[in-house]
């Protein structure tokens, strides 16, 4: 059960803050209801009694605001490589409200928008990831949304140069390898 005031995330919504509990008669079905302030003016009614069952929980305190910008910092996560497999596989992440799976799926996307390029959905899904994180963010450490913005978006840049890096490192290795004959044996296209 949550209260006025509590601040909480509404899956594949972001976070916001209740408002008020109001009875509404919905269908002549009278019902009690979470008010939901989220970013943007937008307020969203969600059933108390159902609150749970669709995913709506607490945002992060500080040390997880801290440990989601550790999983922007991270070596992106392996992903496949058809579209329409990946949109679906992020879109079940995104269904379940977890934060460390939002940051997941942004750090990813925009290693991959940065790398080749992103099909028209996976730019509207990334979008959405970002602005469920940042407005998740924005309430756990109690900053302005353009400061999380900038900080997320450092920490992605980071994150890629530092993937570049690596990638610069190892491809001269395996280049240059004496083992590169028997590594195609093994394994091809190296």
């Amino acid at each position: 059960m949550f209260n006025i005031g509590d601040k909480v995330v509404y899956p594949l919504h972001g976070a916001g803050v209740i408002e008020s509990i109001e009875e509404k008669a919905i269908l002549d079905e009278k019902q009690s209801y979470y008010i939901i302030k989220m970013p943007g003016e937008v307020k969203v009614m969600v059933p108390t009694s159902k609150a749970e069952d669709i995913g709506v929980r607490s945002i992060i305190d500080q040390e997880g605001a801290l440990k989601v910008i550790k999983v922007l910092e991270e070596e992106s996560t392996e992903m496949s490589t058809n579209w329409n497999k990946r949109y679906r596989d992020n879109m079940e992440k995104m269904k379940t409200g977890d934060i460390y799976e939002v940051a997941d799926i942004v750090r990813n996307l925009s290693f991959k928008q940065k790398d080749k390029g992103l099909s028209t959905g996976e730019k509207k899904m990334l979008l959405n990831a970002k602005q469920i994180l940042v407005s998740e963010l924005v309430l756990a450490q109690d900053k302005d949304k353009k400061e999380v913005e900038e900080l997320v978006e450092g920490k992605i840049n980071e994150s890629y140069e530092n993937h570049l890096t690596m990638l610069e490192e190892v491809e001269p290795l395996a280049a240059g390898s004496e083992n590169t004959n028997i590594m195609k044996k093994f394994i091809p296209n190296v």
